[in-house]
């Protein structure tokens, strides 16, 4: 467990969480690429990307649950993550049923 708990800062976390939330569908858009880019430095988005590529599933879901709560602490601050969430996975003009999926999903597993 502990290998999965991370030194990043908040921009870093977001990076990894937005790029999860991106390939929710299997497909990660110029829309939603853009999107994060927007709220999130270049060099840290390739950084924390390549980083995501080399992990699986399970390390991916770990980090991100075992993360969050260092900088998401309150329900104000979780609503406003899951606005962000909902806005990327819209990016694309698209929320289809895996983008929904994993919406609930993650609600449910970091709303404990």
């Amino acid at each position: 467990m502990l290998e999965f708990i991370k030194n990043w800062t908040k921009e870093e976390f977001r990076a990894y969480l937005f790029i999860y939330c991106a390939h929710a569908d299997f497909v990660e858009t110029k829309e939603e690429v853009d999107m994060i880019k927007s709220t999130i430095s270049e060099k840290i988005f390739w950084e924390i990307h390549n980083e995501f590529n080399q992990d699986n599933d399970y390390q991916q879901i770990q980090k991100i649950t075992l993360n969050f709560k260092k900088f998401y602490s309150t329900q104000e601050q979780l609503d406003g993550l899951f606005d962000e969430i909902k806005a990327l996975m819209l990016s694309d003009g698209e929320y289809d049923i895996l983008e929904q999926n994993l919406f609930r999903a993650l609600k449910h597993q970091l709303s404990k």
